[in-house]
């Protein structure tokens, strides 16, 4: 690889690794598109080596000056988010430094700007995707780095080879990344999450299925994504790998006959706690945490919550406390909108009995449409039979949907949505189910209402996952001293998502990762690395052991082989580089010697011919007469005495030789 080859490869790493880390900051959704834009065109410039600022210094400093005194006014006003309008202008400076004239100061320059731009992105988003562009940003900045050492070292328009150079540089960056890493672990650090901010912008928008309304005529392709809308930690933790549990967000009263809205408002003023009722112990305490996916306002329980607690809001300018409102009888709700939010819930457990009072005006959960198909109600009394109570006709009801009628996501419109589905097509999907249970439920004399939420729960590390697929609408029943009880008519293959195989795969197993990296970095701090230092030191005795002696563990003896495998391996070849035969002093003098003519016969554009050597040139141009053929025939003379004949080469005679060819240059 040539000088020129080098300083091509070393500037188009330059210009990924600033790319990366601009990119680190522009996947938290929070840049100004203007500023995507600007970067990524100057990018794009810049790796096909157009370097359009380089006449143009003065002016474009001018643009900088210009953009950091209107920046600040944004920041000030309240229009920007300090660290948004610093990552911007830090992308703004990137692009000017690598468009503009190549020089060693230039390339710091450009070095500098993408640290502060990957600190950005850190404190911007934090997430996976920031873990892959810091990957990126690292390896390539070490490659730049590297190359620009070599630059310097090599000799002038040298030529190395390609392999062993790009094994070197890798070999070297990985043992930065390495160092890095062993540095993360050790230094005594705090937690990511004290500095980050936690969910940003969504990349890809929200994709919630909670909605003002239950529509009957839905597609229902909502049950095909595997986005994840909410992360849960449980206390008590079942330790199951699945939930059979359902999260109520908000219910549903009137019905028109084609879909389910909520009559009430905010009856009560904001409050930082929302008590849903009287309750006893023991309680299931939940950690929830909505991400950008989820795209509402209302909070998420398991069914049913009593207590709704400590919320916080997430917004690209920051995270604070915000306070909850009430909607009574239908859902509770964060009073300012952000991009994701964190609070605490507390539930009943399956086995305890929420005790409340009926709601005092239950007439609402009575209406029905006017245009309601005589067949329903006529239906609901055929089934329900003799059922004097509530939650026995809900029984039957459920028992008959269930049997007799498919769930299916591949639907038409029709003019009497339920009527189609109770008479003529007997298929859809949970929002059929739910809208049937709850109008014959009605037709009955009892108050029901439509509920809607997700079903489910997927374990993912120590927390369990809802996605957007987990969706779900279902029915509420009235029981007398009970409250509103949860009765589910949809059969059990369609209450969970559907997504692609493969497509969930792929987010499955992206999510683990993404769970690993908020498990091993961006939580990680000083509690976890006592509890690793203790690891490594003292094991955890296993129970039942005889003595309390130390117990190997696998995974540190693991990681401690890996070490000690690498510093055996790193010894063992610098003993080997070192053992290797060196050169004589003599041979050095004389392969440096050779390297200056060399040099210069470049610089007088003399050309070796195939297979020629330096001896054959030298009595080529001396036959021909050229002006440089006495000179370079006794200094080639001279490099094969040194070199093979045993007479080393006087610094002096070096010099005497050199200006000889050097004046034949002239």
């Amino acid at each position: 690889m040539n000088a020129g080859a080098r300083r091509r490869l070393r500037l188009v790493c330059r210009d990924g690794a600033a790319g990366a880390a601009f990119a680190s900051m522009a996947s938290s959704g929070q840049l100004p598109l203007w500023a995507v834009g600007a970067f990524f065109a100057g990018l794009v410039l810049a790796l096909l080596d157009r370097r359009v600022l380089a006449a143009r210094a003065g002016l474009t400093t001018g643009f900088l000056l210009f953009s950091a005194v209107g920046l600040g006014f944004l920041v000030v006003s309240g229009a920007f988010d300090a660290v948004v309008a610093a990552g911007a202008f830090a992308g703004l400076v990137a692009v000017q430094r690598m468009l503009s004239q190549l020089s060693p100061a230039a390339d710091g320059q450009v070095h500098l700007t993408s640290l502060l731009m990957i600190a950005g992105g850190a404190a911007l988003s934090g997430d996976i995707w920031f873990a892959g562009w810091l990957v990126l940003f690292a390896g390539l900045g070490c490659f730049s780095l590297g190359l620009g050492v070599l630059e310097q070292a090599a000799p002038e328009g040298a030529e190395l080879p390609l392999k062993p150079l790009v094994r070197q540089l890798s070999l070297g960056a990985a043992l930065a990344l390495a160092g890095a890493a062993v540095f993360f672990i050790a230094f005594p650090r705090m937690s990511w999450n004290l500095a980050s901010r936690r969910g940003g912008a969504s990349l890809f928008g929200a994709v919630s299925g909670i909605a003002d309304a239950v529509r009957m005529d839905g597609p229902g392709t909502i049950k095909r994504n595997p986005r994840v809308v909410a992360r849960v930690q449980l206390d008590p933790d079942p330790g199951t790998d699945a939930l059979d549990a359902y999260w109520v967000a908000r219910t549903f009263d009137t019905f028109d006959g084609q879909q389910w809205v909520g009559s009430g408002a905010p009856a009560n003023p904001p409050l930082m706690q929302v008590h849903l009722g009287r309750y006893q112990r023991p309680l299931v305490h939940q950690q929830i945490e909505l991400l950008p996916a989820y795209g509402a306002r209302s909070l998420v329980g398991l069914d049913s919550p009593v207590l709704l607690a400590n919320a916080t809001l997430h917004a690209p300018s920051g995270s604070a406390r915000v306070s909850l409102e009430e909607v009574p009888g239908q859902e509770v709700r964060f009073t300012e909108p952000g991009a994701s939010y964190t609070y605490h819930a507390y539930s009943p457990t399956p086995q305890v009995v929420r005790r409340t009072q009926d709601p005092p005006d239950p007439s609402t959960d009575l209406t029905l449409p006017e245009s309601l198909d005589p067949r329903v109600p006529a239906l609901a009394r055929q089934v329900a039979g003799d059922a004097r109570d509530p939650a026995e006709a809900a029984r039957r009801l459920q028992q008959y949907l269930r049997a007799n009628y498919q769930y299916t996501l591949d639907l038409n419109q029709a003019g009497d949505p339920l009527a189609d589905f109770l008479f003529e097509r007997r298929a859809g999907h949970c929002e059929h189910f739910a809208t049937a249970m709850a109008v014959m439920l009605r037709s009955l004399g009892y108050p029901a209402r439509v509920a809607g939420g997700f079903y489910g729960g997927e374990r993912v590390g120590a927390q369990y996952v809802l996605r957007a697929a987990d969706a779900h609408a279902w029915s509420q029943v009235l029981v007398p001293g009970r409250g509103f009880v949860s009765v589910d008519a949809t059969p059990e293959d369609g209450r969970g998502g559907q997504p692609p195989a493969l497509f969930a795969f792929l987010t499955e197993q992206l999510e683990r990762l993404e769970e690993l990296w908020r498990r091993s970095v961006v939580d990680y701090s000083m509690l976890d690395q006592v509890e690793l230092a203790r690891a490594l030191v003292s094991p955890p005795r296993s129970e039942g052991a005889a003595s309390p002696g130390w117990v190997p563990d696998a995974k540190a003896l693991a990681a401690s082989a890996a070490v000690a495998l690498g510093v055996y391996a790193l010894l063992r070849r610098r003993r080997a580089a070192a053992r290797a035969p060196r050169p004589p002093r003599a041979v050095t003098e004389a392969s440096r010697f050779l390297d200056a003519i060399e040099r210069r016969l470049r610089s007088a554009r003399i050309r070796y011919r195939d297979g020629e050597q330096l001896e054959e040139l030298a009595v080529r141009l001396s036959a021909g007469r050229h002006p440089f053929g006495a000179a370079l025939n006794r200094a080639a003379r001279r490099y094969l005495e040194a070199r093979f004949g045993g007479r080393p080469l006087d610094p002096a005679e070096r010099a005497v030789l050199l200006a000889a060819l050097d004046r034949a240059v002239q």
